[in-house]
């Protein structure tokens, strides 16, 4: 009897440790889902899909694309080609531009003053820049105007568009004749060709010995900047 109850007893604590490690296995089992899923939400999120409300992420990167394209758009289109130093042209040339003159006198100013205009009529933009050659036509022959001033960089003269400079003269308040102006001859910067105009100003020079002050002549675009 002694024997059997020593048996049984040794079959009992078996089938205990044997259902022990059947739970510890199932709960093993159950642990291990958790963490596979919180794997699984983790890679979705950080491969773009849905968040936790249901909006598509990756969508979301796909609707900022057209902000940052429309941003660099603008910045081109605000930056472009429209600006005169970046515009490209063949020069200005003579048969491609209206000159006038007009007279710009203001009482009690010391000198007479010229302004001489040049437009654009070629149909196309021009470079233009320097000096214009001027002569002015007298009784006593041509006067060849002195240059004056510092030119500025080459201009981007826009068809249709005038620019100006100045031709300053010495007026005649001697009370006699003087040296009589019959006409203006202006010669545009790198050109050869000439165009005579009706002179605008007062009548004539006064007659000196050539220490006096001379016929002047401002670079483009000096018109109305003094000399």
């Amino acid at each position: 009897m002694r024997a059997r109850k020593l048996t049984f007893a040794a079959l009992v604590v078996a089938a205990g440790l044997s259902l022990t490690a059947c739970q510890s296995d199932d709960d093993a089992v159950g642990q291990a889902d958790p963490s596979s899923g919180s794997s699984a939400s983790a890679t979705s999120s950080s491969g773009g899909g849905s968040d936790a409300n249901g909006s598509d992420q990756g969508g979301g990167k796909e609707s900022a694309a057209p902000d940052s394209a429309g941003s660099a758009s603008g910045g081109s289109a605000s930056g472009g080609s429209g600006s005169g130093s970046d515009a490209k042209g063949g020069k200005c040339t003579t048969d491609g531009l209206k000159i006038t003159a007009q007279d710009t006198f203001i009482e009690g100013d010391p000198d007479g003053n010229i302004a001489v205009g040049l437009t654009n009529t070629s149909g196309a933009d021009c470079v233009i820049s320097g000096f214009a050659g001027v002569d002015l036509k007298t009784n006593a022959g041509d006067i060849s105007a002195t240059r004056k001033g510092e030119p500025g960089d080459p201009y981007v003269l826009k068809n249709g568009k005038e620019i100006d400079f100045y031709v300053r003269y010495p007026l005649n308040e001697s009370g006699g004749s003087g040296v009589r102006i019959t006409g203006l001859v202006v010669t545009p910067p790198n050109e050869t060709k000439s165009v005579t105009l009706d002179w605008p100003g007062k009548d004539s020079l006064p007659v000196t010995d050539g220490s006096g002050s001379s016929v002047l002549v401002g670079p483009i675009g000096s018109a109305g900047q003094g000399g």
